[in-house]
């Protein structure tokens, strides 16, 4: 029986770091990042078909954000300010992403490619674009996890992040904004875990 080596790639995600230009106080590896970007898509999804009362499948959205940078496993974490210097580039990544998606799906029995593919590529752009809120929203946590450890190097990432997530104009996001992210600022205390 022929072997795949999928998922024990996959378990190498932990060893790709994020924000390998930035000075971290915390570092995150790209499994971190995805477990988390997971999590926030799905609440975007419970958001939208919940408060919204637009259809929307939050489960099949976590998955997607559980994936969306498996395609890193291959390429490496390129830095945003050099994956978004120009369109050239961008469009170069996309497809170096894009082959590498390939790649992985090719490393699965065929009877698990077509569902392993619904499960890394977005049908829409409605579900593109809810997990890139999740994905920034990952990112907007860690600049302020960053700054609340005494880091500067994370500010202006941290207002570039913000001013991304207005532009995208996404009431989920919005709502998740003005309703979630203050407690991010708070500690363990004040979160009221340790209350009888």
């Amino acid at each position: 029986m022929e072997q795949t080596g999928f998922y024990a790639l996959l378990s190498r995600m932990r060893y790709i770091s994020r924000w390998g230009l930035m000075r971290s106080s915390i570092p995150e590896n790209i499994q971190e990042h995805s477990h988390e970007t997971a999590v926030y898509a799905h609440a975007l999804g419970l958001i939208r078909s919940e408060v919204f009362g637009r259809e929307c499948d939050a489960e099949h959205l976590a998955v997607l954000a559980l994936y969306h940078d498996a395609s890193e496993i291959l390429t490496g974490d390129l830095p945003t300010p050099i994956k978004y210097h120009d369109p050239a580039i961008r469009t170069a990544y996309k497809d170096v992403e894009r082959a590498a998606e390939e790649k992985l799906a090719a490393m699965l029995p065929p009877e698990l490619r077509a569902a392993y593919g619904r499960a890394m590529r977005p049908a829409d752009s409605e579900e593109e674009r809810l997990v890139k809120a999740a994905d920034k929203l990952s990112a907007l946590v860690k600049c302020i996890e960053e700054r609340k450890a005494g880091n500067r190097e994370f500010l202006s990432a941290e207002a570039q992040t913000r001013a991304a997530l207005a532009a995208m104009a996404l009431p989920e996001a919005d709502w998740f904004i003005e309703r979630c992210l203050d407690a991010f600022e708070k500690n363990l205390d004040e979160l009221g875990t340790m209350e009888p």
